[in-house]
C-alpha cells in the first residue's frame, strides 16, 4: 500500500462523501479507492468511515485523522511547489468562500487573468453570505466584510469598503426623498432589511454628520440574507439600501439608484481574508490572497490598517453587512 495514495483517497472520500465521486476526481476506479481506504484502516487498526448503501460518514477517529492528513498532503504539495521549477506555478485544489456580490462584481470577472497566471490551481468557490466554519466546511479561506470575532482565525486585512445610502428613483417618486436619516423611521418610508447570518436579524446602521451621530433601524416589508438579492430588492423599489460603493456605482451612473444623505457618512467596512491558524498556508493559498489583495487595492483600498503587517488574529465585533 502506498500510504500517500491511501491518505489522498481517504481525504477525497471524506470531502465528497462518496467512494464513487472520490474515484472520479482522482481518476481511479472505485475498487482501487475502496481498497486503499480499507488498507489504511487495517494499518491504523481503526475504523475511519461508516459505510451504508446510501452514504459514507466519517467516524470521530476518522475526522481527527482527516485534519492531520490535510496537513500532511498540504506539506507535500508545498514541498513540491517550493522547487524552483514548481514555485512559479502553484497547483492543486483551493477551496474558498466569498460574499455573493463581491464574487459577481469583482472576483469572477477578474478570474480569467488569475487562471492565465496560475493554470494549475483548481478553484472551488463557494458564493454565499452565510457564516462558514472553515474547519467543518473544509475551506482554505473565506473573504468577509466586517470585523471578525473568531479567535481561532488569522485575518489578512485586504480592503475597506466605503458605504453609502441609496434608493431607486421609482421608490423616491412614490415615497418622497428623505432629507435626514431620521426620516427613515417615518411611516411612509421603508428600508430593505439585511439578515445578519450570525443572528438571523436585521440590524441598525450608525451614521455621522459633523458632531451628530444617529442609529437608523427603519421599517421593512422585505428582509433578505444574500447581497445580490438585497441589491435586487432595492432596484425593484422595495426600500432604501445601505451599500458598498462598488455595488452601487454602475446603478448610480445609469440612474437606477439615487444617493441619499450625502452629508452623512458611515464607517468603512473592513474586508478580510481569514484562514485557520492551524491550517497550512500553501503556495496556492498565498497567491490567491495576494491576488485578492491586489484587486481590492484597485476597488476598495485600505484606509487605515489595524496592524503594521495587515495580518492579525480576528478580534473586534463584527459589522453586520454583506460585502
Amino acid at each position: 500500500m502506498d500510504r500517500f495514495d491511501a491518505m489522498q483517497a481517504f481525504a477525497r472520500v471524506v470531502e465528497t462523501g462518496s467512494f464513487t465521486k472520490a474515484a472520479d476526481t482522482l481518476h481511479m476506479s472505485k475498487t482501487s479507492v475502496t481498497q486503499l481506504v480499507q488498507q489504511l484502516e487495517a494499518r491504523l487498526r481503526v475504523r475511519l468511515l461508516n459505510r451504508t448503501t446510501r452514504k459514507v460518514n466519517v467516524t470521530a477517529d476518522g475526522a481527527a485523522y482527516y485534519e492531520r492528513v490535510l496537513r500532511v498532503l498540504a506539506d507535500v504539495d508545498d514541498a513540491e511547489t517550493s522547487l524552483s521549477s514548481a514555485s512559479a506555478s502553484p497547483r492543486g485544489r483551493l477551496r474558498v468562500d466569498v460574499p455573493s456580490p463581491l464574487a459577481r462584481m469583482i472576483l469572477i470577472p477578474a478570474l480569467p487573468a488569475f487562471h492565465a497566471q496560475y493554470p494549475d490551481i483548481q478553484l472551488d468557490m463557494g458564493v454565499s453570505d452565510r457564516m462558514v466554519d472553515i474547519i467543518s466546511d473544509k475551506v482554505d479561506c473565506v473573504v468577509r466584510g466586517g470585523e471578525l470575532t473568531d479567535l481561532s482565525l488569522m485575518a489578512r486585512h485586504v480592503g475597506d469598503l466605503q458605504l453609502g445610502v441609496y434608493a431607486a428613483s421609482g421608490y423616491l417618486a412614490r415615497a418622497g426623498t428623505p432629507l435626514h436619516p431620521r426620516e427613515l423611521e417615518d411611516t411612509q418610508h421603508r428600508i430593505v432589511g439585511f439578515l445578519w447570518a450570525r443572528t438571523g436579524k436585521a440590524v441598525p446602521y450608525a451614521m455621522h454628520s459633523g458632531g451628530e451621530s444617529i442609529t437608523v433601524q427603519g421599517r421593512y416589508v422585505l428582509s433578505v440574507d444574500d447581497g445580490n438579492a438585497y441589491l435586487a430588492a432595492g432596484l425593484a423599489g422595495m426600500g432604501v439600501l445601505w451599500l458598498p460603493d462598488y455595488m452601487a456605482k454602475a446603478h448610480v451612473a445609469n440612474g437606477e439608484l439615487v444617493p441619499l444623505f450625502e452629508g452623512w457618512r458611515l464607517d468603512a467596512m473592513p474586508l478580510y481574508i481569514a484562514f485557520a491558524t492551524n491550517r497550512h498556508v500553501s503556495s496556492k493559498l498565498r497567491v490567491f490572497i495576494e491576488w485578492v489583495a491586489g484587486l481590492m487595492a484597485e476597488h476598495a483600498p485600505i484606509i487605515d490598517r489595524h496592524s503594521p503587517t495587515g495580518c492579525a488574529r480576528a478580534a473586534r465585533p463584527a459589522v453586520p453587512h454583506t460585502a
